[in-house]
């Protein structure tokens, strides 16, 4: 028998982890501004003249997510360990997604809807589906709902100079 139920608070969980993951290095950016700011490419130019990742990307950020990510994993009651390798998935997510950007040409910090999103909400919620308890609907929720809620509040994060650009 198929499960066809979503579990609400195992989505609810996710999203505040890939909220927390996503949102420390930008956090972390504006209170440290260019302080520590060391990109994780180490300013590699590829052979196509664009960097790896950028500088955008940098370990401040990184180990920022791990951090918080952790902490708010404790939290909701999961381990740290979960925390961390959450945060992991998540920021590998967003290098891919900047890896991707930067060989089809792509700004650094522009915006691209399905490839800034989907590599970071689902290698996590994938990763760790079991250690959270997600189904694969709910896996599907998580991937739509982390999209849509980019698309909406990324206007009135960028109005609020938290984000550089709007989408």
């Amino acid at each position: 028998m198929i499960n066809t139920l979503l579990c609400l608070s195992c989505i609810g969980q996710t999203l505040v982890l890939l909220i927390v993951a996503n949102g420390s290095p930008i956090l972390i950016r504006d209170l440290l501004k260019e302080r520590f700011k060391l990109p994780v490419d180490m300013g590699k130019i590829l052979h196509d003249g664009y960097p790896l990742f950028g500088r955008s990307k940098t370990w401040r950020g990184l180990i920022a997510s791990v951090v918080t990510t952790a902490l708010a994993a404790l939290a909701m009651n999961l381990s740290f360990f979960t925390g961390v390798l959450f945060s992991l998935t998540a920021m590998s997510g967003d290098l891919l997604s900047s890896f991707i950007k930067r060989r089809l040409g792509y700004a650094e910090s522009s915006r691209a809807r399905y490839i800034d999103t989907i590599p970071e909400s689902f290698l996590p919620a994938l990763a760790l589906h079991l250690q959270i308890g997600l189904g694969w609907m709910d896996i599907l929720a998580v991937g739509v709902i982390f999209f849509l809620t980019q698309v909406f509040l990324s206007p009135i994060l960028y109005r609020l100079h938290i984000r550089n650009r709007p989408y």
